[in-house]
Parts: C-alpha cells; structure tokens; sequence
C-alpha cells in the first residue's frame, strides 16, 4: 500500500465501498472487519474510519451506494423495455437475491438488523420507498394503457412487496423448493395474476 498517496474524498469513499463488496462477498457482512476493507481499499484502517466513523455506517452507506447503482441500472433497462409486462418482470428480476448468499440482500439484511438512530431509519425508508415507487410507476403506466386491471395500488404494492420479500428470504438460504423452480418466475406469475385484466 502505497502510504504517500492515500485517496481523498469522493475517491476515497467509492474505493472503500467497492473494497466494502468485495469483502463482503468473500467473508460475509458478519465477519467483514474494517481492516479487510483497508487492505482491499488499498487504504490504512485509520483512513476507512475517518471517512466512515463505524463499521455499522460504512455498511450503510454501501447500501444505498449500491441501491443507487442497481436503481440506475434498472431504469436504464425501464426505459428501454417495450412494455409494462416488460417493467414488470425486470422489477422482480432486479427486486429478487440472484442466488443464496447473493451480496446485494445479504447487506440488505445485516443492515436491517442493526439498531440505527433516526437517519439511519431515514435512508433505509427512502431506499425501500424508492423499490415501491418503481413498481407503483409500472402498475400505473400498465393501467393506463389497459395492459393492467385496476387494482387497488397502495394495497397491490404492500402485498407484492411481501411476497418478494418472503420469496428473498427463501433464495438466500437456499430452499431446496427452488432448486429445479424459479422463484423469479414463481412471483412474476402471481403478480400477472393480479394485474390481469377481467375478461
């Protein structure tokens, strides 16, 4: 490591995060030290923590970093798809873990089970809101263009978020249901179901 050039600011904060990933995926969020991330970083512990403060916040922080890239990466893929139904089954693509142990959700869940003060519980609302915008975006879009039934939106969203979200829980720790079934294909099914227009 080089000592003499250590990164500064907006730098140094997207190299710990990158570093932040890549040692997750190898360790996992619950054995993950800082100084791991320093030395993936390329950076002195010292300097991980004065940007950070606490481990607790730089995963945080990673988080919604990166909500904020897959939430890019979504609406590019949203805005190039030819149709609601399109949106639709991105959305549970991008909503749902890839695999067991999938680095994304396992950051999702050692985040949500840490006690966060109130601006803490401020990002993760704000990164949860965004995930239900997204989907409420598609249904009404679907609707107008009488692809979807008109269901009850606010109702439709909880329920289907519930569902992901249980869905989720079952890929990370490897439910042997979902060894020769797709669970992506499982919720889209039941979210069509719902949508479909009477008639």
């Amino acid at each position: 490591m080089d000592r003499k050039r250590q990164p500064s600011g907006d730098e140094a904060r997207e190299r710990a995060m990158r570093a932040a990933i890549g040692a997750i995926a190898e360790k996992g969020t619950g054995a993950v030290r800082m100084s791991d991330i320093a030395a993936r970083a390329g950076m002195s512990t010292g300097h991980i923590l004065y940007h950070f403060g606490r481990k607790d916040r730089l995963l945080l922080e990673v988080l919604a970093w990166s909500e904020a890239d897959l939430g890019a990466r979504f609406q590019q893929a949203a805005d190039e798809a030819a149709s609601p139904a399109e949106k639709l089954a991105l959305f549970v693509r991008c909503y749902l873990p890839r695999h067991p142990g999938d680095e994304r959700y396992a950051l999702w869940t050692q985040v949500l089970a840490q006690h966060h003060d109130e601006d803490g519980r401020r990002i993760l609302t704000a990164l949860s809101d965004a995930w239900e915008e997204r989907l409420e975006a598609i249904v009404v879009e679907g609707r107008a263009l009488g692809e979807f039934a008109d269901v009850e939106l606010p109702e439709f969203v909880i329920r289907a978020v519930a569902m992901l979200n249980g869905l989720s829980g079952d890929v990370m720790f490897g439910r042997t249901r979902w060894e020769r079934a797709s669970a992506h294909a499982f919720a889209l099914a039941a979210l069509e179901r719902e949508l479909r227009p009477a008639g």
